[in-house]
């Protein structure tokens, strides 16, 4: 019997009912069960396919040595769904960025980061990961490096999956933490992004709020993707206490007003019980005075939210620069003085061109 080479994907309300999909990698134990059932093996190979394609992270059916040897030489054009590795850097604090080509040869950016612990508590105690979910991306932000490179295509559910067992691979250590803030805007892969995050909280194993999804806003998607009622972290990278500073820095938010993207803002904690973070890139002279974390701390009122600033991080098409940190912390003290919750996250890795988009240019 020849191998079928696509996954059966059962739906739970209509067993009858199947959608038929390819690669293998993203699909759950329930999908690789009916596979290997449909190719005549007994229902157990379904779990040992499930474990060697999310545990031992193989690349090739055909190294699946517990699986009987004609069968394994019927499935080697089967593909599971890996990249390759395309380049890889490291930086000084442990931070690695890594370019992986895809099978239409494609470059896309991921980036693992260690957090180590202190001491007595283990050499990492967390490694977290930074996905892309496209192939570049459609919303140009000024200061962005990715939005200076275009747009190609969304990224498939494997793509997405593949970037974290990517990195667990490399770094030997389990991922404890995902997010979703490289490449690409997120909610215009809404049917990717979900299906990828289902497979990284049950097959992989990462908690669902160990998960993060970062977007700038698309009209309706983050009331959308309140609805399938994940406990994940939401991310609204704001960028500008105002529409008129934020249409300069985002092109999007012409189409979209800072009044109506807080408004779904408030929506979604209504609807999931989670709060909202807020990134906020901070720009020398730009949206890093007093009186602009005044003004942004007012869009903070009446809802759970969480500020969360981000010193800019230069790359070397614009000229924005990275406010010094006695800027920086009077920005925190306005905040903290109207009671809005804030933290700074200081970018890692910056030895290694750890801005999106930057070294996914230079070695493209």
């Amino acid at each position: 019997m020849s191998a079928t080479p696509l996954v059966s994907q059962v739906d739970s309300h209509n067993p009858e009912k199947s959608e038929l999909i390819s690669p293998l990698l993203g699909a759950s134990l329930a999908e690789l069960t009916a596979w290997v059932q449909q190719q005549g093996q007994p229902t157990y190979r379904g779990k040992q396919l499930h474990e060697w394609i999310y545990d031992k992270g193989v690349r090739s059916l055909a190294d699946i040595s517990v699986f009987p040897k004609q069968w394994r030489a019927e499935l080697a054009e089967i593909p599971i769904g890996r990249s390759i590795l395309h380049y890889r850097s490291e930086a000084p604090d442990g931070t690695v960025k890594y370019l992986l080509r895809l099978t239409d040869g494609q470059i896309i950016e991921t980036v693992g980061i260690p957090t180590f612990a202190e001491r007595g508590e283990g050499p990492k105690a967390r490694l977290t990961v930074c996905v892309s979910t496209q192939v570049g991306c459609p919303m140009a932000c000024d200061f962005c490096a990715t939005g200076k490179g275009g747009y190609k295509r969304n990224l498939a559910r494997h793509e997405i999956v593949d970037q974290v067992l990517t990195v667990q691979e490399d770094f030997r250590q389990r991922v404890s933490n995902v997010v979703f803030m490289g490449l690409g805007e997120p909610l215009l892969n809404t049917e990717n992004v979900l299906a990828a995050l289902k497979s990284l909280n049950q097959d992989v194993g990462i908690g669902q709020r160990s998960l993060t999804v970062s977007t700038v806003g698309i009209r309706d998607r983050i009331r959308q993707f309140a609805q399938n009622n994940l406990q994940i972290t939401l991310a609204v990278s704001l960028h500008a206490p105002n529409q008129a500073l934020r249409e300069k820095l985002i092109p999007s938010a012409r189409a979209y007003p800072l009044e109506d993207l807080l408004a779904e803002c408030r929506e979604y904690v209504e609807i999931t019980g989670r709060r909202v973070t807020f990134e906020y890139v901070l720009l020398a002279g730009v949206n890093d005075l007093p009186e602009h974390a005044l003004e942004l701390s007012k869009c903070m009122r009446g809802f759970q939210s969480h500020v969360n600033l981000i010193p800019y991080n230069p790359i070397q098409e614009v000229d924005y620069k990275r406010p010094n940190r006695d800027r920086i912390q009077a920005f925190v003290n306005v905040l903290k003085q109207q009671n809005s919750a804030v933290s700074v996250r200081y970018s890692r890795g910056l030895e290694a061109d750890a801005a999106c988009g930057q070294l996914r240019a230079s070695k493209n």
